[in-house]
């Protein structure tokens, strides 16, 4: 089904080559455009059971296109494409099919691929034979024993299992659902059938902070092989144990967590500078010597010609660095001191109490962070303040001189049929911001679109660059209030920290709703916590602070009375506890030196890997980074024996 896309068969597609023997998948000399610059040119990518990789680009950089390929919804234009026999992949995409029919129940059993379809014929039959009683009985029987022959009763338990995670009702009606909802369901079918290998385009966008936590347990107890795209740096953080970076049609590999990652990274872009530095002025001494009279020609050296030839081909195939998006937000006139104030505010609906006896005084520069789960009333709570819905209770005091712009989250503000340049400026080609004004072609550069793009109809463009015109429109206008409801979503990392500065120097008020656990802490002075039962609590700093504060205020849980004579009579009984072999004993008397020897050629690998000068050798820096993941993993694997070792000796 679209947006899960799930394989039981053996993985073949019209391209695939011969299985391979030791990679879960492994893609080799990859090429794919769609009418422009390569997105994808020549690549090779191997993934091995167990690693979990992050996979980084900016956007439209090419990573939805690479993951297509790996689930085999897309066949390159090039290259081969070989896979494990009998491998299964669930795909997880970043956007909503819009035809998908039926209850959240039978979504999810439809990724559990031929034991889902099984329960869901069983459960039809059973609805048609409640209609008609007295109609045969046949077919059920027939199924019932197929649900035994392929141990199919267990698919309740899984879809229950998921649901209750997910906070989903089972018999909801999928396309009468929220798109933050239809997304959860549309994850919860790619997590409950379990995969070989499990491919997740954005898989936090529209998830609340408590669901991307649990996301994150998760996939980390899972222990499969996992690729995942996300704008979340924490959960990148904590998930990823290699990083794949798309960069101008080429993949970047890196064997490492992903703060190592951004240092080396740092130090491969600043080397390859110097080097293209190099090679440029070297390039304009030879157009130079070229250029001279014709003396000079007649006893030119035809060797360097050929040379100036080839480094001007060698030039012109050079894809530069993707440009830096440059935001810019329009001051307003300072608003009064007094922003936003709220006394016994309360609403809800249907009994239902989103929002009970809410107190809150906001002041010019403060920054407010609200968090919670989906449907708490944190969008509610918003328009409350902003007049735009009348309490039930309580008041709302608005200060002097507010200007306000807000951000859609569902970008309901833009005009599908219309371009880029239409939804920022309907009318003229001159954009004034700050009191300087510019052509909206340049405008819109600053905001990555080229002028091709900015012709393009909304309805062409991704997510992140619907988010990006969102904000190019809104930051055409002067504001001393923001309200931003969930900016970060499908925004690159590169962007996101340039959003992050410009909220953080902005001199106005921000009110920001934010799943987006990094972002939070980088830019609030206080959070806004929805409870539960309509109770808000405020907390001074980001997210991390409220964790924090949480875990102060939590009671000491109560140490349980361990009967130790009991303990070791069941750790004897499970063999936990015994005498090591001598063939143990020794094992563990060389674990120790040999952790240590690991430890110290992968100390001497991290140094070559942060020294920029070793990046001009490709070939070495292949090596090394092949022989970094191979230490890491007989270290991990070393460590891991001597523990269990220790363990039985003790």
């Amino acid at each position: 089904m679209a947006g899960v896309w799930l394989l039981t068969e053996p993985w073949n597609p019209r391209n695939a080559g011969l299985f391979c023997t030791m990679a879960l998948v492994s893609l080799q000399e990859i090429s794919i455009a769609f009418g422009g610059p390569p997105l994808l040119e020549g690549v090779s990518l191997q993934i091995d059971k167990g690693q979990r990789i992050g996979l980084l680009g900016r956007n439209g950089a090419g990573k939805s296109t690479l993951m297509k390929i790996l689930a085999g919804q897309v066949v390159p234009d090039a290259g081969t494409v070989q896979a494990e026999a009998g491998l299964k992949i669930a795909y997880f995409s970043q956007t909503i099919p819009p035809d998908l029919e039926g209850s959240v129940f039978e979504i999810i059993a439809r990724g559990l691929g031929q034991r889902g379809e099984l329960m869901l014929r069983y459960h039809r039959e059973e609805a048609r034979l409640a209609a008609h009683p007295d109609a045969d009985h046949r077919r059920l029987h027939q199924l019932h024993e197929q649900l035994d022959a392929h141990r199919a009763w267990s698919v309740l338990e899984e879809i229950a299992r998921i649901t209750t995670r997910m906070g989903l009702d089972p018999d909801a009606d999928y396309p009468a659902l929220s798109g933050g909802q239809k997304r959860r369901v549309l994850l919860a079918a790619a997590l409950v059938c379990e995969p070989d290998l499990l491919l997740l385009d954005e898989p936090t966008n529209h998830l609340d902070i408590d669901s991307i936590a649990w996301l994150e347990s998760y996939l980390l107890g899972m222990g499969q092989t996992l690729l995942f795209v996300t704008h979340d740096r924490l959960l990148l953080r904590r998930l990823a144990t290699r990083i794949i970076e798309v960069d101008r049609g080429q993949l970047f590999d890196w064997s490492c967590d992903y703060d190592t990652f951004l240092e080396r990274k740092q130090a491969l872009l600043e080397a390859q500078e110097k080097e293209w530095d190099r090679f440029d002025k070297k390039l304009a001494q030879e157009e130079v010597w070229i250029r001279q009279g014709i003396k000079a020609r007649r006893h030119r050296n035809e060797g360097r010609v050929q040379a100036l030839l080839q480094m001007r081909a060698e030039r012109q195939a050079r894809r530069e660095k993707l440009g830096t998006a440059r935001l810019k937000l329009a001051a307003a006139q300072n608003s009064g001191t007094m922003v936003l104030e709220a006394k016994g505010l309360s609403y809800g609906y249907d009994d239902r109490p989103l929002i009970r006896d809410f107190d809150a005084l906001i002041a010019r520069g403060d920054k407010i962070g609200i968090i919670g789960p989906n449907g708490c009333g944190k969008t509610t709570l918003v328009r409350l303040l902003l007049g735009e819905l009348t309490p039930q209770t309580g008041a709302v005091r608005q200060g002097t001189q507010l200007a306000i712009i807000c951000f859609d989250q569902l970008r309901q503000q833009l005009d599908e049929d219309k371009s880029v340049w239409e939804n920022v400026l309907p009318n003229g080609s001159t954009v004034t911001v700050d009191g300087k004004s510019k052509h909206i072609i340049g405008y819109l550069q600053d905001f990555l679109f080229t002028p091709e793009r900015a012709r393009t109809r909304v309805r062409c463009l991704s997510g992140g660059e619907r988010n990006r015109l969102l904000l190019a429109r809104l930051f055409t206008q002067p504001a001393n209030l923001l309200v931003l409801d969930e900016p970060t979503n499908d925004l690159d990392s590169e962007t996101l920290e340039l959003l992050e500065e410009l909220l953080v120097n902005f001199p106005g008020t921000v009110l920001l709703i934010c799943h987006d656990r990094a972002f939070l802490d980088n830019v609030v002075t206080s959070t806004w916590v929805f409870t539960g039962d309509g109770a808000i609590e405020e907390c001074v700093g980001g997210y991390q602070d409220w964790r924090r504060r949480q875990s102060e205020e939590a009671p000491e849980p109560a140490t349980p009375k361990v009967d130790k004579k009991k303990l070791y009579q069941e750790a004897r009984k499970a063999g936990q506890t015994r005498k090591l072999s001598f063939k143990e004993s020794r094992e563990l008397e060389s674990l120790p030196a040999r952790i240590e020897s690991l430890e110290g050629e992968l100390d001497v690998l991290h140094r070559q890997l942060a020294d920029p000068a070793f990046y001009r050798h490709p070939g070495n820096v292949v090596l090394a980074t092949k022989r970094l993941a191979e230490l890491e993993a007989q270290h991990a694997q070393a460590f891991e024996r001597w523990e269990h070792l220790e363990s039985l000796g003790t």
